[in-house]
């Protein structure tokens, strides 16, 4: 968006130019920037809702603070677009979540403004005191460290431990709720029902009026501070919930709940709050995708939107790589087929960490809400839950996304691996995801699930299959089972069929050839079919095998490979160490073969953001790479 050159935006390109700014200037200033966002993600999707609602918060803090002297973290990342545009990079913001352009979330390696790199939730409070007591033993005691964390966030383990580690340490740091009342999801649990009600207490509401009041409105910080705060600690007593508020009692400061949005009052607040030592917690009201009609009316959706009208909100479909009837999204079909089977087995529980539209256990929760779950952003929990509804009897379909999977392996190795309890993990967005990048990425699982003893690892080629691994998962009550298929859609537009029970550890010929076999496992088969078909025009003819599961190996078919090949190629959608590749080279080693074996897939490094194409392409298991590595070999 080119900017007005009267525009305060215009101006701004750092924290220094927006101190210039008087403090009546500041809604200004947040209306544009919401523009700008508004914009730029219009035509370039991102994360708008949590974004827009953060506006007011971003310029108050570096309105205020000494950034980057001053430590600010936010939790979860994808709030942070109008703290990236305010700190140097809003000329190249167009590259947002671009190949090769700049992160979607903080990245400590992109800016001195980014104290520290968030993708995932419930980090910031932790870093933040890690930051603080650093901070101390420098003798740096001047500097502030803020931490802006969301309330669906809050309810992570992690920003709990944090907090009560926290409030005993005497670290000078400030906690920002932004409390929203929705994630991606409307938030649950009862500390979200608990910051309604002092949201909506009439208590709550006086007792704001009074902090304002000594903060703001008639007394300023200096030498009365030690008096003010003992005023504000006896309100807290007094008035709030007859005399006790869950913050408070963590050794906590709080003050709140104030309007995030109105950014005038939120600056005096803040530069009040710098004159208190010690841990405190603001809690702030924000709305989800303020300012703008259709982002504040549908949160969930707009949250991430795509491509969407600027003017209108409407979103822009875009242009599917299928002609004709489309095949489902690979969560659609988790959905529907998860509540198939709940109907016909009531022992099927299905639970998420807050992922319930993301993953489409949505579905179910709409038919079944008795027994379908999202327990928060809390993925430890939410596997060793599961692992307790299995201990009873039940059937649990626990749908974590991969990159989140990674936060519940300690409870998957001790509560269910070890103890060989009935748990079907359906692994949700496996694989490289695209614009959000090396956070977001599911390129672990295959090779950290490989090493867990008692697991069964399963990867459909198609939807036909994540409905039949799902169908058989159920009825093999023998241990942890783990089904990855990727993000967005299949390749079967008449994707339901009847349900057959598979094999455990049996893959499958797709097709028979010379010179050269190719293994593969998951979705990724699917360009490997393509690139045999390209490679037969040619008259090369590989053979192709789909492993279906990585544990257990089948371990027939590879005999069969070894023995009829000498050349082999590896193709997964995840690291190349300790995946697929891995196994085979294992395997080979194990059985004495001899053979050249060529693995693709993610390199040992973090990839960084771009579409799934780009991504896969520099790391060279695309349909290029595929084809270029097949002549490579036989040559």
């Amino acid at each position: 968006m080119p900017l007005n050159a009267d525009s305060l935006l215009s101006r701004i390109n750092f924290p220094s130019d927006l101190k210039i700014l008087k403090e009546e200037e500041l809604p200004q200033l947040c209306a544009e920037i919401r523009r700008f966002i508004i914009e730029q993600t219009a035509n370039n999707p991102g994360h708008l809702g949590s974004s827009l609602g953060a506006v007011e918060l971003a310029v108050a803090i570096h309105y205020v603070f000494d950034t980057p002297h001053d430590r600010l973290i936010w939790d979860v990342g994808h709030q942070a677009y109008a703290h990236k545009i305010l700190t140097g990079r809003k000329d190249l913001f167009f590259m947002n979540r671009k190949f090769k352009g700049i992160s979607g979330f903080p990245k400590m390696s992109e800016s001195e403004y980014d104290s520290f790199g968030v993708g995932h939730s419930s980090t910031s409070i932790s870093a933040a005191l890690g930051m603080a007591v650093a901070a101390n033993l420098r003798e740096n005691n001047h500097r502030h460290h803020i931490a802006v964390i969301g309330d669906g966030a809050m309810t992570g383990g992690m920003a709990m431990e944090a907090l009560n580690n926290a409030g005993v340490s005497g670290a000078n740091m400030l906690v920002i709720l932004n409390d929203n009342g929705i994630a991606i999801d409307r938030s649950v649990g009862a500390l979200s029902q608990y910051l309604l009600r002092i949201v909506t207490s009439r208590a709550y509401n006086k007792f704001k009026d009074k902090v304002w009041i000594l903060m703001g409105g008639r007394t300023k910080y200096g030498k009365n501070s030690r008096a003010v705060v003992k005023q504000i600690g006896n309100a807290v007593k007094s008035t709030i919930l007859k005399g006790s508020n869950f913050f408070e009692a963590l050794n906590f400061r709080y003050f709140g709940p104030v309007d995030g949005h109105d950014v005038v009052k939120l600056t005096k607040l803040l530069r009040d709050l710098k004159n208190i030592q010690g841990p405190k917690l603001l809690h702030v009201i924000t709305v989800k995708g303020k300012g703008f009609y259709m982002a504040e009316k549908e949160q969930t959706i707009y949250h991430a939107p795509g491509t969407f009208d600027k003017e209108t909100g409407e979103l822009v479909e875009t242009e599917e790589p299928c002609p004709g009837k489309k095949p489902p999204k690979y969560q659609t079909v988790f959905g529907r087929t998860i509540l198939e089977l709940a109907e016909a087995n009531p022992r099927i529980v299905g639970v998420t960490p807050a992922m319930p539209t993301g993953c489409s256990l949505n579905i179910m929760m709409q038919k079944m809400p008795h027994r379908a779950f999202d327990v928060g952003i809390a993925e430890q929990h939410a596997v060793t839950f599961s692992a307790g509804l299995a201990a009873e009897g039940m059937i649990p379909f626990c749908n974590i996304y991969s990159t989140f999977m990674q936060r519940g392996y300690d409870q998957l190795i001790h509560d269910v691996a070890l103890q060989r309890l009935h748990v079907v993990f359906c692994i949700d967005r496996g694989g490289l995801v695209g614009e959000d990048g090396p956070t977001h990425h599911g390129t672990f699982d295959l090779s950290f699930l490989r090493s867990v003893p008692n697991m069964i690892i399963a990867s459909p080629l198609n939807e036909k299959e994540l409905r039949n691994m799902m169908y058989t998962a159920q009825l093999e009550g023998t241990g942890p089972f783990a089904i990855r298929y990727p993000r967005g859609r299949g390749v079967m537009p008449e994707w339901k069929t009847s349900f057959e029970k598979l094999e455990i550890g049996k893959g499958q010929r797709i097709c028979g050839g010379s010179e050269l076999a190719i293994l593969s496992i998951g979705h990724i088969g699917n360009t490997v079919v393509r690139a045999v078909g390209e490679l037969n025009k040619e008259s090369i003819f590989p053979a192709h095998y789909d492993m279906r599961f990585l544990k257990p190996l089948d371990e027939q078919l590879l005999h069969e490979v070894f023995q009829r090949f000498k050349k082999i190629i590896t193709v997964e959608d995840g690291t190349i160490v300790g995946g697929l590749g891995s196994a085979v080279l294992e395997f080979m080693a194990d059985h004495l073969y001899t053979a050249s074996v060529s693995r693709l897939g993610v390199p040992d490094h973090f990839i960084s953001q771009g579409t799934i194409e780009e991504l896969q392409a520099e790391c060279g298991y695309d349909l290029t790479g595929i084809i270029r590595c097949v002549k490579e070999m036989i040559r």
